[in-house]
């Protein structure tokens, strides 16, 4: 990539507000990987001091975004990527920092190869957030479809 071009990071933050909101940090981004942060925010808590729920799943949803792009930019001239369905499991409580790191279910050749033979290729996206200890405090799946220009 060309060190003129905008990072994924920041085309992220610049289009989806939210993201921006949050103060999302992109520490890592490549096709297979996408390691995104959420600060330790008073402004995002919940009822007992920890990242929101709605915060924490708009930092998995952001590091889902971020493989998406780096793995499907080249695509985006002729199918825009959508979000179809999305499920997220809360398993420990998450204080302080947390991460989301989001891989890919299926290679992105055969999601290619989909939308080469003219289909609508859907696609997993998975999602785990983890404490500064190493802990997993959540985990999320989302579905991601190439829905091709008309």
């Amino acid at each position: 990539m060309s060190e003129t071009l905008p990072s994924i990071g920041d085309m992220l933050t610049a289009t989806v507000p939210m993201a921006r909101t949050l103060n999302l940090e992109f520490a890592e981004t490549t096709p297979e990987r996408a390691v995104v942060r959420l600060p330790d925010q008073p402004d995002f808590h919940n009822h007992v001091g920890g990242p929101h729920a709605g915060a924490m799943f708009t930092l998995a949803e952001s590091a889902s975004g971020a493989i998406v792009l780096a793995a499907f930019g080249d695509q985006l001239s002729r199918a825009v990527p959508l979000a179809v369905r999305a499920e997220i499991g809360y398993k420990k409580l998450a204080m302080g920092p947390v991460t989301a790191t989001a891989r890919l279910g299926r290679p992105a050749a055969e999601v290619v190869a989909e939308l080469d033979a003219g289909d609508r290729p859907e696609f997993p996206v998975v999602i785990e957030i983890t404490r500064e200890d190493g802990a997993v405090t959540g985990e999320m799946s989302i579905v991601w479809t190439l829905r091709p220009n008309s």
